[in-house]
């Protein structure tokens, strides 16, 4: 876990509109990461129509809904949230490395900053930690989406 984390800026968020795309796999996991995310924004000053979420079956969804979700809608950012757990084999490895490069190729294609909010977790506790409390990483994920909103408005002015 990472214990050097910026300390985040205050941003007004009134004028953004965020994209999310939520993966139903690990349903109670990913829904706790989404109302921090959305909790986050909203107290920022998103306003609820501005939030478009879409939910998909399972983190390797996610970055074929972001580009979906990108040519319906402009958007000054979006958040990929997604839950993988490691079991008997090494498939969420490989899960959470081809979303993790997917994800990275939408936000440079589409030009559009996209937040990787996959927790990846080797037990049930380190995921339950990270999406109940302890590591408040819906929270992050929100002020990582505002910080990047705000660059990409300041260096995308015209």
């Amino acid at each position: 876990m990472s214990l050097s984390a910026p300390s985040p800026k205050t941003i007004s968020g009134a004028a953004f509109r965020v994209g999310i795309a939520a993966a139903r796999f690990n349903e109670r996991h990913v829904d706790a990461l989404l109302d921090a995310v959305v909790g986050h924004l909203k107290r920022n000053g998103v306003k609820a129509g501005a939030i478009v979420i879409e939910r998909v079956p399972g983190s390797n969804e996610l970055p074929s809904a972001l580009q979906l979700m990108s040519h319906r809608a402009r958007f000054d950012v979006m958040i990929a949230l997604g839950v993988l757990i490691r079991g008997d084999t090494i498939h969420y490895e490989l899960i959470a490395d081809s979303t993790t490069q997917a994800l990275h190729r939408v936000a440079l294609d589409m030009r559009t900053p996209v937040i990787n909010g996959v927790v990846v977790a080797e037990t049930r506790r380190q995921a339950d930690d990270r999406c109940f409390g302890k590591v408040p990483r819906g929270a992050e994920f929100a002020q990582t989406a505002l910080e990047m909103a705000a660059l990409k408005r300041r260096l995308t002015k015209s």
